[in-house]
């Protein structure tokens, strides 16, 4: 069984974040902090709404509003909002732009091995990439949860009756998709994504005979 990540693995994701962060680094301008002090202050806002509220846009403009009262000393102001609440365009398309390979190398691991595609995040949302993406016809399932810990593939594993070292999740996230499986007996495929979120980086065992290197999704027909 291989089991496939979707954000930033089968289409890019975080990458629009990331624009609306330059934008908003841009925009807060603080004279002390500077860009890279305000996002640290940023980072630590979204890492504990991680915790509390989840993942997703939703999550991400909570937190932006967060970061600029407490830059500020005050609350959001009318018109400081609206700019915040302007963002969610950013992430209202009905489109995913799949990362390259991504197509022709699913249609032929979908006819040699079952697949699974597990996602972490706000259901609405997660289900609206997933269906954007036209790459529902080669999972046996898709799973969208709310946090992807070891507990989230032990219970993916009782309900397909998978045997771990038979199964591999493939993935961009060390902290997500990688550690968990390890923990949790599977074979883990890394393919790194340059626009991975902070928050899901992670050191990986240089030495873990048990996860698999990639720099292209294309790269899995030579392996699977």
């Amino acid at each position: 069984m291989l089991i496939f990540d979707a954000d930033d693995t089968l289409w890019e994701n975080n990458v629009i974040f990331e624009r609306v962060i330059d934008e908003f680094l841009e925009w807060m301008a603080h004279p002390e902090l500077g860009r890279d002090g305000v996002r640290a202050v940023l980072d630590g806002i979204e890492a504990a709404n991680a915790v509390t509220h989840g993942y997703g846009s939703k999550v991400f403009l909570r937190s932006l509003g967060e970061c600029v009262e407490r830059l500020r000393g005050r609350a959001a102001t009318a018109d400081e909002s609206a700019r915040i609440s302007g963002w969610a365009a950013a992430f209202d398309g009905h489109r995913v732009e799949l990362i390259p390979g991504v197509p022709e190398t699913l249609a032929e691991l979908a006819r040699r091995h079952e697949l699974l595609l597990l996602t972490k995040g706000d259901t609405q949302e997660q289900e609206r990439k997933v269906a954007a993406s036209g790459l529902t016809r080669h999972f046996r399932g898709v799973h969208i949860v709310a946090e992807k810990d070891v507990a989230t593939y032990e219970e993916l594993t009782r309900a397909y009756e998978l045997v771990p070292a038979a199964t591999w999740m493939i993935g961009n996230s060390p902290k997500s998709d990688i550690l968990p499986a390890r923990a949790a007996g599977m074979n883990a495929v890394f393919i790194p994504n340059d626009h991975t979120w902070v928050l899901e980086h992670s050191e990986l065992d240089p030495d873990d005979k048990k996860v698999l290197r990639l720099s292209a999704f294309g790269d899995l027909l030579r392996h699977f």
